[in-house]
């Protein structure tokens, strides 16, 4: 390696951040690959100069002495004591894999790096089960039993995809691992065994019900406890009760995606419940009491005070929804709706008539005579 410094090599200042650097390292990486390059001497000492700079400068503590030393003394310490890390295939103290997991991921064909076969087997997915459920059943909470058709663990086999007396065999090929390395020019490849595809292990003999997966399709009856105060795309996670994995491998969850139906009665708004009440014109005009359910089925006494007008509003504490995972409740909130009678009699229309000719607009309607007060102020009468 030349005496050029790290900056110069990745082109970078020594102000540079953390992202500038990485994103210099990336483009000169592409660039000088030797998978890209192949044969090209040059060009692959001009790729290890670049992540040799890269592996110092990415690093805070390791950036932070090379500043305080310089470039010559910092090579000449590190070649000698333990700056740049353990030692491996590369010779500059770092591992070119190592850095090419973190920046390219699987890129150039390098597989992942230290899987085993375990974990590499293939988890089973996650399944969405849509809930309607009642406002009732929303307050109260609720044990549902579930019915659906998924991939469940093979009851032949009991999940390890061979036929009953026989087991699977390590590969002769990884030896197990599920993956083989090879050398490449200063580069160490890790990519999938291609004899075992990864499992690390042949089956010879494989479960004739399952045709080797280790699962089938099957039903699944399960009771799952809603709790209570959920509302429209709440969910619900059941660990371990998805899909069933590959050859034993683990199961997914199973998520319960709750939506409400509309009520006849209560509208809901979060932890409150709303209902409109119809109150006669007499009641409203001289106050009484009216009585309303709750989301519990209790009915509640409420007290309208004389003159109450439509819209109006009364809150009746801790009688709303559940909310949940708590013991608190939302609160119900009765809002009137005075009604205009309709299919009058001759006496019932003799009556409002004698009541409309004595009533005093001023002190009997207020707002119709502030109403008409702002018309005349508008027409300038």
């Amino acid at each position: 390696m030349g005496n050029e410094d790290y900056y110069s090599i990745l082109g970078v200042s020594k102000n540079a951040s953390a992202e500038e650097i990485k994103k210099a390292y990336r483009k000169l990486a592409i660039k000088y690959h030797p998978d890209k390059n192949p044969g090209n001497k040059e060009y692959e000492e001009k790729f290890k100069e670049a992540t040799s700079a890269y592996d110092v400068l990415k690093d805070p503590q390791k950036k932070a002495t090379y500043d305080r030393y310089g470039h010559e003394q910092y090579r000449q310490q590190s070649s000698s004591s333990s700056y740049g890390g353990g030692g491996t295939s590369s010779g500059f103290g770092f591992d070119f894999s190592d850095i090419f997991e973190e920046m390219f991921g699987g890129a150039f064909g390098q597989g992942t790096r230290g899987k085993t076969a375990a974990s590499q087997k293939q988890p089973g997915s996650d399944i969405r089960y849509n809930l309607e459920l009642s406002l009732e059943q929303a307050f109260s909470g609720e044990k549902i039993n579930l019915k659906f058709t998924t991939l469940v663990i093979c009851d032949k086999c009991h999940g390890n995809g061979s036929e009953m007396g026989s087991k699977p065999t390590a590969c002769p090929t990884c030896g197990g691992r599920g993956s083989v390395r090879y050398q490449q020019g200063f580069m160490t490849i890790e990519q999938t065994c291609s004899t075992c595809n990864g499992e690390g292990s042949i089956n010879s003999n494989p479960c004739k019900k399952c045709t080797g997966s280790g699962r089938v399709k099957g039903e699944k009856n399960l009771e799952v406890v809603i709790p209570a105060g959920v509302d429209n795309d709440s969910r619900v996670r059941i660990a371990g009760e998805g899909e069933a994995g590959f050859k034993g491998a683990s199961p997914g969850d199973l998520y319960v995606f709750v939506s409400v139906k509309h009520h006849k009665i209560f509208r809901r708004s979060g932890s409150d419940i709303y209902i409109t009440v119809p109150v006669s014109i007499g009641k409203a005009a001289l106050g009484g009491e009216i009585s309303v359910p709750s989301i519990d089925g209790v009915l509640q006494t409420v007290k309208i005070p004389s003159g109450t007008q439509t819209g109006h509003q009364f809150r009746i504490r801790n009688k709303g929804m559940s909310v949940i995972q708590s013991k608190n409740k939302g609160d119900m909130i009765v809002e009137v709706s005075v009604e205009t009678p309709v299919s009058l009699s001759k006496k019932q229309k003799e009556l409002l008539e004698e009541f409309e000719s004595a009533h005093d607009e001023k002190s009997n309607t207020p707002e119709t005579f502030s109403f008409l007060k702002k018309i005349k102020e508008f027409l300038g009468k």
